[in-house]
């Protein structure tokens, strides 16, 4: 018996060894990260980010993929049918991992929590309402008062039905019981584009990425964020709270995700390096923050706790809605 458990060891101590080298040497191949909108929005801004940085530190090649449609879920189910090995990860955001879930919920091809690993969270944003300069109104309350005046008139763009954008301004109109179409891209810079040009009065989005700049720059204005708090980055920007809608919070965020059966050594190394990279003082952190994302780094086990409280919530609101996927 003692020589048979002797050969057991001896046998998985290589094994132990190689899984060890394995994560101390990865990554040893481009990384991809899929990203389930057009170019040019806040999920995708904010993979571009962590793909320069992710670059820099591991000194081999992050890719950003977009792969468009379905309200981000392409990409999350490409990623998870992906191999198990790290390579492939998906920037999940409130939306891939919240709200289709919640609509959706068993129509799925994929588990959203039992085929994932979550291997690092980047932080939060609020979502933000924006119109073209022409446009007479000056903040939310104009916009909703304008709304119940000329029912069905108002149009508002967004990056899809079901996101976190269009799911914010579900609720908003739930809440107000204004009558305003929604016309659904299939990304938030088509969206934005059409504001930015006139065609479209409204568009709602990140915060993080274009839209944020294009505030910045003039180009577009905003009536209001959808957060519980003002942004860091521009706090003149008032709360859907602040005029007059109680209670109101919708915070999205981003962080990686990635298969549930990639390697323990792998899903640590892969932790350890974003959050070392979200320090104080660090590039991506500054990127990041640039572009209105409030860090929050996490842990795998609290950034998988977090996404069944997300669709948990979303859940409810979604049935309370009716806005169950076809």
């Amino acid at each position: 018996m003692d020589r048979r458990l002797a050969r057991i060891g001896c046998a998985l101590v290589p094994a132990m060894f190689m899984q060890g080298a394995f994560a101390q040497a990865y990554p040893v191949k481009p990384v991809r990260i899929l990203v389930g909108y057009t170019p040019g929005g806040g999920v995708d801004t904010a993979a571009r980010i962590a793909a320069q940085s992710m670059t820099e530190a591991w000194n081999s090649q992050v890719i950003v993929e977009n792969r468009p449609g379905a309200a981000g879920n392409i990409a999350t189910e490409i990623t998870a049918r992906a191999a198990p090995d790290g390579y492939t990860m998906v920037l999940c955001n409130i939306g891939s991992h919240g709200v289709t879930p919640a609509r959706f919920g068993p129509k799925l091809t994929y588990d959203p929590i039992a085929d994932f690993a979550f291997p690092a969270r980047f932080g939060g944003m609020p979502n933000v309402l924006m119109v073209h300069p022409s446009v007479p109104m000056k903040g939310l309350r104009d916009f909703i008062a304008f709304a119940r005046k000329h029912p069905g008139k108002l149009s508002y763009g967004s990056s899809g039905v079901g996101a976190s954008p269009h799911m914010s301004i579900e609720l908003m109109r739930s809440v107000t019981g204004i009558d305003i179409l929604h016309v659904p891209y299939k990304g938030a810079s088509a969206a934005l584009a059409d504001v930015l040009a006139g065609h479209l009065e409204a568009s709602v989005g990140n915060f993080a990425g274009a839209p944020l700049n294009s505030i910045r720059s003039g180009r577009l204005r905003a009536l209001g964020i959808t957060s519980a708090q003002r942004s860091t980055q521009m706090p003149d920007i008032p709360t859907f709270r602040d005029q007059g809608i109680e209670g109101f919070d919708v915070t999205g965020w981003y962080g990686l995700c990635t298969q549930a059966k990639v390697p323990g050594e792998i899903i640590t190394r892969i932790n350890t390096d974003i959050n070392r990279m979200l320090g104080t003082g660090q590039a991506l952190r500054k990127r990041l923050e640039e572009q209105g994302i409030d860090i929050a780094p996490a842990t795998p086990a609290e950034f998988a706790a977090m996404v069944k409280q997300e669709i948990a919530k979303w859940t409810k609101v979604v049935r309370d809605m009716k806005l169950e996927g076809d």
